[in-house]
């Protein structure tokens, strides 16, 4: 029987099959040829690449095209603001770094205030800037490039992309919006025209630049639908297709069958970027989903299951040293490495993550206008 989940911009839950939702969405997979034609301009892969972490796209190729001109191309992520970053919050954007530091590219990292406030019954536009400015915190704290990184507020930058949102909206038909996000009479009018504004920043690169400028869009596969209505309105307005390269999502401690993604409403099974050491440690004892046996003469015995075992699904996404991974693989599945000696070798790996950027965010304080794109 298929498996049951949801993949929406909001929504994200059940046990997701990615060979299936790539069939879904309509998005190609990164197969080998895509990879070897990126690692000529990068001279590596990044270990998210190699692990399949991030393993679709649309339209990579024709970014890849762009950098064997040499031309140039733009990077463009986001973060809505409605609360603390998480680990998986972080996932992208090391990517996107990565992307930065090989190719020298800009990057636009928009913040949709506006969505949250829209989305979001509770939130008040204090509440989204609130979380806006500890948000860009831990933005600045991944090391992107000040002079070649810019973040702004949809808000605040409103002078500049609302007369653009007001040509991609006049492109998009209400039933369109309707079939792609699901969205009902109830729906009010803000959330049908926000997609507009996340259009923009695509197009941002070929306005800021004055001549037909690619754009890149790291994101988790929950935000294509989006790209997709940007994709058909793009050439209507005169904009090359923005490009899209997706990664999977870090699954809460409890696993994916439980919970789909790590989310902030999940608090007991989420880490957030401002955990303590003790509190990483306390979370992954307590609540990580084990693929171990319930005895340890059973585990010695039969082994354990690392591709059920969230501690190890953690390591594949924050421990970069691939040799060890593949040791702890194979220990564990052997039954050599125990349940409690994984989580405690993942509790460490995440604090020592954590320890780093927490410094670096620490640091970032009073650096925000630096990277700030105002009207």
């Amino acid at each position: 029987m298929p498996k049951k989940y949801t993949v929406t911009p909001w929504e994200v839950s059940g046990e997701i099959d990615y060979g299936r939702l790539i069939k879904e969405f309509g998005v190609k997979p990164l197969d080998d040829k895509i990879l070897n034609r990126l690692e000529k301009h990068t001279g590596n892969l990044h270990y998210f690449l190699k692990r399949k972490i991030f393993f679709a796209h649309t339209y990579f190729d024709a970014i890849l095209e762009q950098a064997e001109k040499g031309s140039e191309f733009y990077l463009y992520t986001g973060r809505a603001p409605s609360g603390p970053v998480h680990l998986g919050h972080l996932v992208p954007w090391m990517f996107c770094k990565w992307l930065q530091d090989n190719f020298d590219a800009n990057l636009l990292f928009q913040i949709p205030d506006e969505e949250k406030f829209l989305f979001n019954e509770k939130l008040t536009f204090d509440d989204t800037k609130k979380w806006a400015d500890e948000n860009i915190l831990d933005i600045i704290a991944v090391g992107f490039n000040p002079k070649k990184t810019r973040i702004f507020l949809d808000t605040e930058y409103a002078k500049t992309m609302y007369r653009h949102a007001c040509a991609v909206a006049k492109k998009i038909t209400f039933s369109t919006v309707k079939s792609t996000f699901g969205f009902t009479d109830s729906n009010n009018l803000g959330e049908i025209f926000y997609t507009s504004m996340q259009s923009v920043p695509a197009f941002l690169p070929t306005i800021l630049e004055g001549k037909p400028t690619y754009c890149l869009i790291p994101c988790a596969i929950d935000q294509q639908p989006h790209f997709f209505l940007t994709n058909d309105v793009a050439p209507k307005l005169g904009y090359p297709k923005p490009a899209t390269i997706l990664a999977r999502f870090l699954p809460g401690l409890q696993g994916m069958h439980h919970e789909g993604k790590m989310s902030s409403s999940a608090e007991q099974t989420t880490i957030w970027a401002t955990d303590t050491a003790e509190k990483v440690r306390s979370k992954i004892m307590k609540y990580a989903f084990s693929g171990g046996k319930e005895t340890i003469e059973a585990h010695r015995k039969h082994g354990g299951n690392p591709d059920i075992d969230i501690p190890y699904q953690y390591l594949t996404y924050f421990l970069e040293d691939s040799d060890r991974l593949k040791q702890i693989y194979n220990d564990y599945r052997s039954g050599k490495m125990l349940t409690g000696e994984l989580k405690g070798f993942t509790a460490e790996t995440i604090s020592k993550f954590l320890r780093e950027h927490q410094a670096k965010r620490e640091k970032a304080k009073g650096m925000a206008e630096k990277f700030m794109l105002r009207d």
